[in-house]
């Protein structure tokens, strides 16, 4: 049997992909989670072959959580779900060494096969992700100019960006300029708009 952990926020999504997999007489799901954060621990105490994680959940990102989960549960192996599929969160998830990477419209049988796929220690990749995301390209920003520009997004002046990220108000309007100039865009607020829309923050 391959034991399943499942992470998704939305409740009637998460019955539903465990329902799909609970179908499978190779599957068993021993452990569902709503957030991020409780990822790890419910890995530990449930010790999961294949952990299946949305990417975008409360507490910390599918992607974050899968990072920790290496460190913490070695031998589970990772499958994260988008509803998007940006292409900056393709390049995210490759870097972060993700087994796994399918979108949540995928067909049921799909799925299983990629959790499949996935304890078996085989790469799974939709491939119009991966055309998506090569053709997109990596993010240009470093990760100080994606730090403040993901708090610009969420509407914080450059002093209160400064105070959370241990930096001088200069510096963090030196970053949101950068990140302009890098994005190709022609203010903060489209340069805000390219990097979601590109998933790079």
């Amino acid at each position: 049997m391959i034991r399943v952990l499942l992470a998704e926020d939305m409740h009637m999504i998460r019955a539903a992909l465990g329902a799909l997999l609970r179908l499978e007489p190779d599957i068993e799901v021993v452990a569902e989670v709503t957030r991020g954060d409780e990822i790890v621990d419910a890995a530990l105490r449930s010790r999961p072959d294949v952990a299946v994680l949305d990417i975008e959940l409360p507490g910390i990102d599918g992607i974050t959580a899968s990072v920790e989960l290496r460190e913490r549960v070695p031998g589970c192996r990772v499958l994260v779900l988008t509803a998007m599929g940006q292409p900056g969160q393709v390049h995210r998830a490759l870097a972060g060494g993700i087994e796994a990477f399918l979108v949540k419209d995928a067909p049921g049988d799909r799925l299983a096969d990629a959790v499949r796929r996935t304890a078996q220690g085989l790469r799974v990749l939709d491939p119009e992700l991966v055309a998506s995301a090569l053709a997109y390209g990596a993010s240009p920003l470093t990760p100080r100019e994606t730090a403040v520009l993901k708090e610009a997004a969420r509407g914080a002046p450059a002093e209160e960006i400064a105070g959370r990220l241990h930096l001088s108000a200069g510096t963090v309007r030196n970053y949101l300029t950068s990140a302009v100039s890098k994005t190709g865009a022609r203010n903060k607020v489209d340069a805000i708009r390219i990097a979601e829309d590109a998933g790079w923050i």
